[in-house]
């Protein structure tokens, strides 16, 4: 079943579209990479993928029906853009936090056992059990990070939508957050990912769709990779840079992970 489905998609927040023309689908059990240059779109295109916002024009559906109409708001997990790091202002703990994704299922009523057990899954399936009664703000970025994941577990959602997730999470941190996604994703989950770092995406996305504006590549990261959609959205000036992984290990016992991959190079 098609999870997202966007049909000539337009959005501007004045007469100047931010979105324009897009047309692409998300299929249950898909990665998809969603990457692109500073302003060109992204964030608002996933925001209109989960239906947070209206298009001028064109139509958006979620498993099937309008997303204007859609209800099951429960099947969605949203992370925003530093959602982790404004989150460091509540007084909350890890454990008060994931059972935030169980509310649409008991409404105001009491969390009942099925509901706790679901809940010490989803902390157990993120890694964080053993911080369940620690407060938020003391946690460390990728830890925040797993922890909004984890919420959008107990949730039961079906498909999962981060912001770039990783920004300001240390190198190891990023390596493990990402092979979670990968995990959840070989699970069933599915899951609409921005990233800035080409690599990630091309490493663990299943597909990949390339914007600025308008949607300059649509399909699997080889097929990507082999295109001309970066120098297109990015401009002439843009290429991408493979690193000798072995090279770099071999000469630098610090060496950061997050640079492990292909990445956007000026």
């Amino acid at each position: 079943m098609t999870a997202i489905e966007l049909s000539d998609v337009t959005f501007g927040y004045t007469d100047t579209p931010v979105v324009e023309d897009v047309s692409l689908s998300v299929e249950e059990g898909e990665f998809l990479g969603l990457v692109g240059p500073n302003g060109s779109g992204k964030s608002t295109l996933l925001r209109l993928m989960l239906g947070l916002a209206s298009p001028d024009a064109g139509t958006v559906e979620l498993f099937g029906e309008s997303a204007r109409s859609f209800d099951a708001g429960e099947r969605l997990g949203y992370v925003a853009q530093d959602v982790a790091n404004a989150a460091t202002e509540m007084p909350i703990t890890v454990r008060e936090v994931v059972e935030m994704g169980r509310y649409p299922h008991v409404g105001f009523g009491r969390l009942g056992a099925e509901d706790r057990r679901i809940v010490a899954d989803a902390l157990d399936t993120v890694g964080v059990a053993e911080l369940a009664d620690r407060r938020l703000a003391h946690l460390s970025g990728g830890q925040r990070q797993r922890v909004f994941i984890a919420r959008a577990l107990a949730g039961e959602a079906d498909l999962l939508a981060l912001d770039e997730p990783a920004v300001g999470v240390d190198a190891d941190s990023r390596e493990a957050f990402y092979d979670l996604l990968r995990d959840l994703n070989d699970d069933g989950l599915t899951v609409v990912l921005i990233e800035h770092d080409i690599g990630v995406v091309t490493e663990h996305a299943t597909t990949v769709a390339c914007l600025n504006r308008r949607l300059f590549f649509h399909g699997e990261p080889s097929g990507f990779a082999e295109s001309d959609a970066l120098s297109r959205a990015y401009g002439a000036n843009q290429r991408m840079l493979e690193h000798d992984h072995s090279h770099d290990h071999a000469h630098d016992s610090t060496h950061d992970h997050s640079h492990d991959s292909t990445r956007l190079q000026p």
